[in-house]
């Protein structure tokens, strides 16, 4: 199984990560979920997320939920985006891909990797209140000389 995971600051673009997939013959399905930033959060409005990893481990952990996903189903290849830092409302914060011989396993093996990402994959998420400018959050911050 080919195994792609990628923790960026860069914005998901899935137009080109769908012009560069490479799939076998054999592959009949590929399944590909975009998790957007909701505008709310609880009873809050808010502006974005604030996604925060210790890379490390969560490429640790991203690694072990991959083997385990192997061994359950007949996956020819997985790729998981995931944003760090400010992402704005409607904007998206993961991407999966999941490619397989049959839908099944696909759609399986896909819902499998996210709810083990939310349960083990140390990514924290700190929800900013829409009162702030978003402009401001997707900045760097300036220095003062």
């Amino acid at each position: 199984m080919t195994k792609t995971i990628r923790i960026t600051t860069e914005a998901i673009d899935e137009a080109a990560l769908a012009s560069i997939r490479q799939a076998s013959h054999a592959v009949g399905a590929v399944i590909t979920f975009q998790g957007l930033v909701r505008g709310a959060e609880g009873l809050s409005q808010i502006a974005g997320i604030d996604y925060e990893a210790f890379e490390p481990m969560a490429q640790h952990q991203f690694q072990k939920i991959l083997a385990e996903i192997e061994i359950r189903w007949p996956i020819e290849s997985v790729r998981l985006v995931h944003r760090i830092g400010f992402v704005a409302t409607n904007e998206p914060s993961l991407w999966v891909e999941v490619a397989s011989g049959h839908r099944g396993e696909a759609f399986a093996a896909c819902q499998y990797l996210i709810d083990q990402m939310k349960l083990r994959v140390p990514i924290w998420k700190r929800p900013i209140d829409s009162a702030i400018p978003a402009e401001s959050l997707a900045q760097p911050a300036q220095t003062q000389e």
